[in-house]
């Protein structure tokens, strides 16, 4: 079994790092490229930066801040946010990322998805997903949460798989700073219909829930931001509690 990884969250808006409730109520958590940093120097397997406003003020991602960050870990380095075209995927790379995520673009043309694939490789690209349980169904959002597709969110799913994503960050909105646990269920049947690895995105507030997302919901990854960022679990302390569960962890 792949040993599991933690990944912590930068969700970036206007260069500082925030965290909300449900996408919303958004408060500062520190400088990015700080907690970049001491997430580096901590042990997490990866770090993810969103740029949450991005495409809905149909900008670019910040590239000197990607820059400051790349320089400053050691960590693999998503990141996410505004990337429409390959230009922009080409600008990023460039800029220190290890993969891209894309989100509100591939929704409105999955045909990103195959480009990046072809022209980087399936490693580069993550497909993220923001969904939210409306009337018993798992429904995809655009936007950072702001318009609801047509789309849901397994079907999504297995057609970036298909046009060659390397991995899924599936987010639930419902979940999302709650601190109530990851969307297992949904996780465990995302996880078990494909074949790529399924990152674990919005509930985490104890150990246990990162043991649970690993356990019951079959996640390969599990994302994390505010108890990170406001110091409530230490890196090398769920790692270690996570050992002592049986999980196989880096």
């Amino acid at each position: 079994m792949l040993a599991k990884r933690i990944i912590p969250c930068l969700d970036i808006k206007d260069g500082t790092t925030v965290k909300g409730i449900n996408f919303v109520n958004l408060r500062n958590a520190g400088d990015p490229v700080e907690l970049a940093k001491k997430y580096s120097a901590e042990g997490a397997d990866e770090l993810v930066f969103l740029d949450i406003t991005a495409t809905h003020e149909g900008r670019k991602t910040f590239t000197d801040l990607v820059e400051r960050i790349a320089l400053n870990i050691s960590i693999p380095f998503t990141v996410g946010g505004g990337i429409n075209e390959l230009s922009d995927v080409a600008r990023l790379l460039g800029a220190g990322a290890d993969k891209v995520s894309v989100n509100s673009t591939a929704l409105r043309n999955p045909q990103i998805i195959n480009d990046i694939a072809t022209n980087f490789g399936s490693q580069v690209c993550v497909c993220a997903i923001d969904a939210r349980f409306d009337n018993g169904k798992w429904m995809c959002y655009t936007s950072g949460g702001r318009n609801v597709t047509d789309k849901d969110l397994f079907t999504w799913a297995k057609e970036a798989e298909d046009r060659g994503a390397g991995e899924i960050l599936f987010t639930s909105m419902d979940h999302d700073g709650v601190k109530q646990g990851y969307a297992n269920e949904a996780l465990c049947r995302l996880s078990e219909s494909l074949n790529i690895p399924v990152i674990a995105s919005g509930g985490a507030g104890t150990m246990e829930h990162f043991r649970d997302t690993f356990t019951q919901g079959k996640a390969d990854a599990a994302l994390a931001a505010s108890v990170f960022h406001f110091g409530e679990i230490a890196i090398k302390d769920l790692k270690q509690y996570l050992r002592t569960e049986g999980i196989s962890v880096r």
